[in-house]
């Protein structure tokens, strides 16, 4: 059997939009490449993309529909949950039931979900993840500009001499942006980069300034910057008077003294005049926002106060400049296009417009669209609580680990009568409430469309055969709208003929007056569709295919065409710094995604990271008596989160970072949005995600412990723990407030007794055990306990899964935790592309290299997606200061 072509299909990670070639191979694996002719990414990758061949395995898969834990038939399933969402809205009206979507999901999957919902059932109550992600950018995009437009092309990063990045640790969340940006600079090494961030983080690391401003100081320093803009006649008069409206009062309602602009930011005199200063000097500057900006109960005004000094200048709608919104998933934008969230139409039109409902009405030939706006996220899941939702389908998400308040919503699922989970995984923190689950297909087995950041629409292609009974999202939502009644609206018979018709509501009645405009492809075949290359929106029927740069007219889709300014102001109450407690932030790590149910499944991507920490000040860590690699308990209301601490001199005093990815699946209690409290945004609905209040001491434990083993710990007694995958087998960070269960912890993780070890090392005058099992010549199971954190290289304990182990030498090394001279010791991995380690680098460093690029050489470290390139560039520099020592 020879190996098959490669398939041109498009990443299910971030916005970016990366091409991907897939090519499965003979023995199962599938060999994954960058896309060289991808315009998002021209072949590069980043650590999460090159890993995608690691997760596709079946381990945890979803195979059956299931009702009430009992594997059924499809026909049964999906009669089940026809029948009693239409008993449920009998009985209590339309709005009694929801949908909760996904960012995951396909154009073509959110397409059938929000016409069943909006268009037959007759209600809006369907929204999705993505209203924790970018829905304030939507609110701040119609504000100004009338519609939903991200102006910006990747190409402006490279054509800009400015890029601002604000709220955006692009180098880990977008890393092929950023290594766009990066290889501008050494083309261009006049192109600036200021990241404006409270933390100093690996895009930090990178740039030309650095901001630290304090959570929500955003629309504060925007508009001062306006002010600025204006004191300094920096002005475009031309462009204000003839495309703008509002100019006048903005300016009037920005007003703020450099004292508060100080106060409020948190920024020195000299910081905020060398970013002023930049700003105004520079003619081709493109500001960049994502979750730092959206994810605040500011942030509509954040994104407004942006535009407005982009429009207060006319850097909009030309090359190398404007607002340009970084979306966190990767069909973000193609479920805005669909009308993914609960206050919008299909094909970016307004479910309060008579005019758009009346004709979307039409195209779909119902008489019964939802007649108003929907609930919200975090309105959608207190309704259900409440009891207004009686049944609710949740699709492709984890909203037991990316909601706020993740209590209240358990509390709302366990009391609703009917929750649908659709999933490709079995076993998740939020399908455990599920009285239906319904098995999906996933990345490499599903067909459609997704959009990118900058508006491309690309197809993600199938190259594997479903799994068991899996079907895919919209065939299950099509299915029961056809007994629902609605046989012929939702007649589809693949995703060709859904992206047709979307395509044709896109184009319909449309003439320029709305943004989102592909009717070019309104009569596409399965032929043409399964050939689909990338292209960029609009692309309007008639018209010659295109690439167009919005806004470069001047015109916009507000009534009078005009741009709006949007007096942003202050936020009138400041909170208080607490001494009792921290100022939450929370956010993605390098190597992982969302709720790690993909990335959890590869060790590439588990090597870099490996459990949830809580990264703390110096100063902090001081006063608490927390010391490096301490546990910490966070807290709000007694609810309880256990993590590493990580202490930095990368954050302010009073605050911290956490990241979001680690559920109950991979650790006791290190689902950080426990904590985090459900405020929103007024405009747009949006979850405040990074400014929670928390109370923070040292966890006290008795026992500490770290384990590699070849089968999965499961059930532990242990009050602390956090597993990872490994390539053979499974690491596992752990710890106990008591030792009387030392034992039993122990026969647990080993399957067996502790005085059955095959190796053993007790220290005579510490508290160290140690513990190894093999089975023949392979380690099965290694376990090092102490009353601290334990001192074991974890990359070399991990490394010993794969070790042959036969001589009775080579077993004793196993409790001495560290390698012989001849072993050299990794040490933390740093590059997962290549599975390069710290002491890996520091040590080419030691033998001469001087740079990045010589790592690169030397080693290959940094050369694939670079996303660890600030990691070497921090190692590289500490090492300098030691040999300056």
């Amino acid at each position: 059997m020879g190996e098959m072509p490669p398939i041109r299909t498009t990443c299910p990670y971030c916005g970016v939009g990366c091409g991907v070639l897939a090519t499965p191979q003979s023995d199962g694996n599938v060999v994954i490449k960058g896309d060289p002719d991808h315009p998002a990414n021209y072949g590069q990758l980043c650590s999460k993309g090159t890993a995608l061949g690691e997760t596709l395995s079946l381990d945890g898969r979803l195979l059956y529909p299931q009702v009430n834990g009992e594997n059924t038939s499809w026909n049964t399933a999906l009669d089940h949950v026809a029948d009693r969402f239409k008993k449920t809205i009998e009985t209590y009206g339309p709005d009694s039931v929801g949908f909760y979507l996904s960012g995951q999901m396909l154009t073509e999957d959110y397409y059938v979900a929000n016409k069943l919902m909006k268009g037959f059932i007759g209600s809006a109550n369907v929204d999705t993840n993505s209203r924790l992600c970018m829905s304030s950018t939507v609110a701040g995009h119609k504000r100004a500009f009338g519609s939903d437009t991200v102006p910006g092309n990747y190409e402006d990063l490279e054509h800009a001499d400015l890029v601002v990045l604000v709220g955006s640790n692009m180098a880990w969340c977008h890393p092929v942006l950023h290594q766009r940006i990066l290889a501008a600079k050494a083309q261009r090494p006049g192109l600036n980069v200021v990241v404006i961030d409270p933390r100093r983080s690996k895009t930090a690391e990178m740039a030309n300034l650095h901001l630290p401003i304090k959570p929500d100081g955003d629309v504060a320093l925007f508009n001062g910057l306006l002010q600025h803009i204006v004191k300094t006649q920096m002005v475009n008069t031309n462009y204000v008077g003839d495309h703008t409206s509002g100019f006048a009062e903005a300016v009037g309602a920005t007003q703020i003294s450099e004292a508060e602009l100080i106060r409020r930011t948190g920024l020195s005199e000299a910081q905020i005049h060398e970013f002023y200063s930049l700003f105004v000097d520079t003619e081709k500057v493109v500001t960049c926002y994502s979750q730092g900006v959206n994810q605040s109960t500011i942030g509509t005004d954040k994104v407004n106060a942006i535009i407005n000094c982009h429009l207060a200048t006319g850097r909009i709608g030309r090359k190398g400049m404007g607002p340009f919104s970084l979306t966190g998933q990767p069909n973000a934008m193609g479920g805005r296009e669909v009308g993914g969230l609960a206050n919008m139409l299909a094909a970016h039109m307004d479910i309060e417009n008579q005019t758009h409902r009346d004709l979307v009405s039409q195209f779909w030939g119902t008489s019964n669209l939802a007649p108003k706006p929907g609930l919200k996220a975090v309105e959608l899941f207190r309704a259900v609580k409440s009891g207004k939702i009686q049944a609710l389908w949740i699709m492709g998400t984890n909203p037991m680990v990316s909601m706020p308040e993740t209590a209240m919503v358990a509390a709302a699922l366990t009391a609703c009568p009917l929750v649908v989970v659709s999933d490709i995984m079995a076993e998740t923190t939020t399908s455990q409430f599920a009285h239906v689950k319904l098995p999906s297909i996933g990345w490499g087995e599903k067909s459609g469309t997704v959009t990118n950041s900058e508006r491309r629409i690309s197809r993600q292609r199938a190259f594997l055969p479903a799994p068991g009974m899996a079907r895919p999202d919209w065939w299950q939502m099509a299915e029961v709208g056809k007994r629902l009644g609605h046989e012929n609206a939702f007649g589809f018979r693949c995703p060709a003929e859904i992206f047709a018709e979307h395509a044709a509501l896109s184009g319909h009645q449309n003439d320029g007056t709305r943004d989102f405009d592909i009717g070019a492809y309104a009569k596409i075949s399965a032929k043409d569709y399964d050939a689909l290359d990338p292209f960029q929106w609009p692309q309007p029927k008639n018209a010659q295919p295109c690439a167009t740069r919005f806004f470069a007219n001047g015109r916009f889709f507000t009534p009078d065409h005009r741009a709006r300014f949007v007096p942003t102001k202050l936020p009138i109450k400041q909170s208080r710094k607490s001494k009792s407690k921290m100022v939450l932030n929370t956010g993605r790590v390098r190597d992982h995604w969302h709720t790690m149910t993909r990335t959890g499944k590869s060790a590439t991507l588990s090597a870099h990271i490996a459990e949830p920490y809580c990264e703390i000040s110096r100063a902090d860590a001081h006063n608490l008596g927390i010391e490096p690699a301490d546990l910490v308990n966070l807290s709000v209301n007694d609810q309880p989160v256990t993590l590493r601490a990580l202490i930095s001199d990368k954050l302010r005093e009073g605050e911290i970072f956490c990241p979001m990815h680690w559920s109950d699946n991979y650790s006791s209690v290190g689902s950080i949005n426990k904590l985090v409290k459900a405020d929103i945004d007024p405009h747009s609905g949006q979850p405040a995600l990074k400014t929670s209040k928390v109370k923070i001491a040292r966890a006290e434990m008795a026992i500490f412990g770290f384990a590699v083993t070849r089968h999965e710990p499961k059930n532990l007694i242990a009050d602390y723990w956090a597993k990872a995958i490994t390539k053979t087998g499974w690491r596992l960070e752990f710890a106990h407030s008591s030792q009387h269960q030392l034992a039993e912890l122990v026969r647990e993780i080993a399957k067996t007794d502790m005085h059955s070890a095959d190796v053993a090392f007790r220290a005579p005058r510490s508290d160290q055990q140690r513990f190894a099992w093999f089975d023949g010549v392979h380690l099965r199971t290694a376990i090092y306990l102490a009353s601290t954190s334990v001192a074991v290289s974890r990359s070399w304990a991990v490394a010993q899964l794969d070790s042959i182990f036969d001589e009775p030498t080579l077993r004793y090394r196993m409790v001495a935790g560290r390698p012989s001279k001849d072993m050299p010791d990794p040490g933390p991995i740093v590059c997962s592309c290549f599975s390069v380690g710290a002491n890996q680098i520091l040590d080419a460093v030691a033998n001469g290299c001087q740079s990045v690029k010589d790592i690169g050489n030397t080693l290959s470290a940094g050369t694939n997606c670079g996303s660890c390139k600030a990691e070497i560039a921090e190692l590289i520099h500490e090492r300098s200061l030691l040999a300056a020592e």
